[in-house]
């Protein structure tokens, strides 16, 4: 177990410092803001080119590796990241405390790191083929060439799953980095990428805590620095490009979604699908890039919807995500409640029709200052209103009726995000027609969210969802760069 109250200091070259002049700053639990969670290193801007400096330095060396030799590390590293039952179970609990998601949550969080380490492993083989091309006029060899240190930005609401779609696929194209974790979500970020980076040579993975206004920019704009991947708000990926842009530096961003979820008139409309539809969209209490955040009904099947999605948010139990009874968390912050609770009231003022719902056994707790919401549906929602437009990113959802494919297509692509979004139907070739209509990186059939992902595909958005790839194949090539060979016909080949 961890003591009440933790300490994380960087991680910087196989060694784990303070940062410079002692900086710390504080966490707190979102559940009870007044609890003191734990301090993370504040870093400076030396603190952030140390980092870089390291990575840099150890680029030769890791690159050299076979994809073979590095694949074989990642798969210790993903054996070790649940070898210990009881620092697993600690990190969790801890997790919660700085985070406010549910305990279930942050042990799934937690045990699929892993997975993710073994899945990039096996893209090793792969990836050391090289393209052949036969002449004439040339023979041709095509390889994928690691680009050096890539500076991986992870947001706080799922910090380490989200670095389990960058970091894996980093260092089998034999890249070394330097990650920088949210400020929101420090503690537990920092103590697991430890044992990850304790497992490789100095300087291949360096982790930096601290407020990004200070050393975001030293970061994504250092001159060594040859790949920028980063997830997060539309605004501050708005920034990090053109920060990258002073030296040429690509970038993947991924930068949140509206997603629309389309119920046809010949959906499969049951418990089961109503609890795949409630934790697509209040899982984490909302706060998912991929959730579910508009839906668009049929009209010959809204009211059966909404009876549905009533019913299973009815049965949310909102308070201390550290109890077993507890189904949803509160909010992380106190900025992002009140983005939430806005809309909320906005939809109210406009006449709305509003449900909040579910259990707050623990009124004192829920009423006590914490960051909690409860699961809300804002019925037959005005298009214009903000949380129609904007992305929620907690616990609320509108739902609309359409009367044709056609109209709902239109108001699903009517939108600056292009993230993700569902079908739901009966009918599968009728389901990917509309699918494949959808602008949309990325579109699930009857499920929506984390539990119908597939960790092979590539994950990214259309508009400004973001630029790139992360996750499968596509997301281990957006670390490298391609590099031609060519010599005589039948010289090479």
């Amino acid at each position: 177990m961890f003591p009440n109250v933790v300490t994380t200091d960087l991680f910087i070259n196989g060694d784990v410092r303070p940062a410079e002049n002692g900086r710390v700053y504080d966490l707190y639990n979102p559940a009870r803001p007044t609890e003191l969670v734990g301090h993370a290193a504040s870093a400076s801007q030396a603190d952030m080119e140390s980092a870089v400096q390291a990575a840099h330095a150890a680029f030769p060396a890791w690159s050299a590796l076979s994809h073979g030799e590095r694949a074989d590390k990642l798969r210790a590293v993903a054996a070790a990241l649940t070898a210990d039952e009881d620092d697993v179970a600690a990190r969790s609990q801890l997790f919660t405390r700085e985070h406010g998601k549910i305990l279930r949550e942050t042990q799934l969080e937690l045990s699929r790191l892993g997975d993710r380490f073994l899945l990039s492993a096996g893209y090793g083989e792969r990836l050391a083929k090289d393209e052949e091309i036969a002449g004439p006029p040339f023979d041709t060899l095509i390889s994928r060439q690691a680009r050096g240190v890539a500076a991986l930005v992870v947001p706080w609401n799922w910090p380490l799953s989200i670095l389990g779609a960058k970091l894996p696929q980093a260092l089998i194209a034999g890249n070394t980095v330097v990650v920088k974790p949210s400020n929101s979500s420090a503690l537990v970020p920092m103590l697991t990428l430890q044992i990850i980076a304790k497992l490789l040579p100095p300087g291949v993975v360096n982790v930096v805590t601290g407020k990004a206004s200070e050393i975001g920019d030293a970061l994504v704009g250092h001159p060594l620095v040859r790949q920028v991947n980063f997830t997060g708000s539309i605004s501050v990926g708005r920034h990090v490009m053109q920060v990258a842009a002073e030296n040429i530096t690509p970038v993947t961003l991924e930068l949140g979604g509206n997603d629309p979820a389309l119920v046809l008139e010949d959906a499969e409309l049951n418990d089961e699908a109503f609890m795949r539809m409630y934790l697509g969209t209040f899982a984490s209490t909302g706060q998912i890039c991929m959730a579910l955040k508009r839906l668009y009904v049929h009209e010959s099947r809204y009211d059966e919807v909404v009876d549905g999605m009533l019913a299973a948010c009815n049965r949310a139990v909102v308070g201390d995500g550290l109890l077993p009874e507890t189904t949803m968390g509160p909010v992380n912050n106190a900025g992002q409640l009140k983005i939430v609770t806005d809309m909320i009231d906005q939809a109210r003022a406009k006449g709305a029709d509003v449900r909040e719902c579910g259990e707050t056994p623990d009124d004192e707790l829920y009423n006590g200052g914490g960051y909690f919401q409860k699961p809300t549906l804002v019925l037959d929602a005005d298009p214009a209103l903000d949380v129609v437009c904007d992305e929620q990113f907690g616990p609320v959802l509108p739902i609309m009726k359409f009367s044709s494919d056609d109209e709902a297509i239109r108001m699903a692509n009517d939108s600056i995000f292009g993230l993700c979004s569902s079908v739901w139907s009966q009918d599968a070739e009728r389901a990917v027609a509309v699918s494949k209509r959808l602008e949309a990186g990325y579109t699930y059939l009857n499920n929506h969210g984390p539990m119908g992902q597939d960790s092979r595909a590539p994950f990214g958005g259309f508009k400004q969802s973001g630029v790139g790839r992360n996750l499968g194949y596509d997301g281990v090539l957006a670390f490298t760069e391609a590099h031609a060979v060519s010599g005589p016909p039948e010289f090479l080949l």
